[in-house]
């Protein structure tokens, strides 16, 4: 399985970006996917995640209500609408597909950027 984000950019506090995840590959063993967010110098942490099979969402709390998840399977994509943005949003955001093998897959990341 590969997949490669695009989408990251530089914007202020308020905007909007959408992030999108290409996958491709043995994407029929996948399950699940998500976000997870990686602030400078801090762990990378699970923003959003998709279920394959009835599309269920779950969503940290910091990004409840501003985040919206979702995906497009007929283009093998992934997206991640960000809305509201704030400072603390900044940071590295990575695609990440769970199979049912348990092997778990990592895009190389796609720099997010929020001024104030």
């Amino acid at each position: 399985v590969q997949l490669v984000e695009s989408g990251g950019g530089l914007v202020q506090a308020g905007d909007s970006l959408r992030l999108s995840c290409e996958v491709s590959g043995n994407t029929f063993k996948i399950n699940a996917m998500g976000w997870y967010h990686q602030a400078p110098g801090k762990q990378r942490e699970l923003v959003a995640v998709i279920a394959r099979g009835d599309g269920s969402t779950n969503y940290a709390d910091s990004v409840k209500g501003r985040f919206t998840i979702s995906r497009d399977n007929a283009k093998n994509t992934m997206y991640l609408q960000m809305g509201s943005l704030k400072p603390e949003d900044t940071g590295v955001y990575y695609c990440n597909a769970h199979l049912t093998t348990r092997r778990t897959y990592w895009g190389q990341g796609t720099q997010v950027t929020v001024t104030s």
